[in-house]
């Protein structure tokens, strides 16, 4: 039985898992500090969740990009032609302005998404 083939296939994969894994670590930006909440649901992903980061300064980046709200609602609104019910997750910085937190919303809504979710973090145990 030979084996370098099988090891050339666990190479290949192994490497496609180390990349995908850096993408997905790439559209959380370190730079948000979420709001706190006691209660809340797991932090777990849908499959093919689309993450908005809304920084303290009211910018909005998607996928690493910095984007506008007409370049945003561009691209919701190809994504939810193609995919119903498509799940978006906001992460909004504690420190935002309320209303820029709406408008991302309401862009949301104009191109088609409703399946949207906040991310939050558990306040820090009290020692």
């Amino acid at each position: 039985m030979q084996l370098a083939p099988m090891i050339d296939i666990l190479l290949l994969l192994l490497s496609f898992f180390i990349i995908t894994w850096q993408f997905t670590r790439s559209e959380t930006e370190l730079s948000v500090s979420v709001p706190t909440a006691e209660e809340g649901a797991q932090k777990n992903r849908s499959r093919g969740e689309i993450i908005i980061n809304v920084l303290a300064d009211g910018s909005v980046k998607v996928e690493g990009l910095a984007v506008d709200l007409i370049q945003l609602r561009e691209k919701l609104t190809a994504v939810a032609k193609q995919f119903k019910n498509q799940p978006v997750r906001i992460r909004g910085d504690g420190s935002v302005d309320y209303q820029r937190i709406v408008e991302v919303i309401d862009t949301c809504q104009k191109a088609g998404i409703w399946n949207i979710s906040f991310a939050t973090q558990r306040p820090e145990p009290s020692k």
